[in-house]
């Protein structure tokens, strides 16, 4: 019996599912994210990025799936994450599987709303490709979705914000924390699929 995480319950679970998409007068952009997969055993890992370190980026060294800003020459958002995705990892994704979009989520940096919205949009790879990241990419790590699901990798990212100790629900993937709004991006795939 296949589990819940195997590519093929996944695949059937996105099929033809319909994304929540954001819609608010505080919009002033809209950017993609590449949500790429790939089976391993009755499981299916997830490919992340730690983002390189850069001044003024609100999400400087995060952990985080390729994407970033609709670009005018990109026909949609889907065509935003295929690019990025190219640029930032050397995936080209129209070699590979499209499975699905999930709900677009507002942009939070710092606890507040950054007049972004962000839509992920889920790969399925075949076999290992081989990846070269560029600049803006500091590492790149495959996580198990089965092991997030389960608890058996959940963290806390303890942070402080205005004066304010915080804890946040988080991963620990290969010694690298996956928290905000990459954590919340995952719950959005837990739920698409169960």
């Amino acid at each position: 019996m296949p589990s819940r995480f195997d590519l093929q319950t996944i695949r059937e679970k996105l099929a033809g599912r319909s994304a929540v998409r954001q819609d608010r007068p505080d919009i002033t952009r809209r950017a993609a994210v590449a949500t790429i997969l790939r089976p391993v055993g009755d499981d299916t890992e997830v490919l992340l990025i730690r983002r390189a370190e850069r001044l003024n980026d609100p999400w400087s060294g995060h952990m985080a799936f390729p994407g970033g800003h609709h670009d005018p020459t990109d026909s949609d958002l889907l065509h935003t994450a295929i690019r990025e995705a190219r640029e930032e990892v050397g995936l080209d994704l129209g070699q590979h599987e499209y499975l699905g979009k999930l709900d677009e989520l507002p942009a939070v940096a710092r606890g507040k709303f950054v007049g972004m919205i962000i839509a992920p949009y889920v790969f399925a790879v075949r076999g290992s490709p081989e990846l070269r990241p560029n600049d803006e990419v500091a590492a790149v790590v495959w996580g198990r979705l089965g092991q997030m699901a389960s608890g058996a990798i959940d963290d806390i990212k303890e942070l402080s914000y205005e004066g304010e100790l915080r804890r946040l629900p988080a991963y620990r993937i290969d010694g690298n924390v996956v928290w905000g709004m990459t954590h919340y991006m995952l719950q959005s795939l837990f739920s698409a699929i169960d």
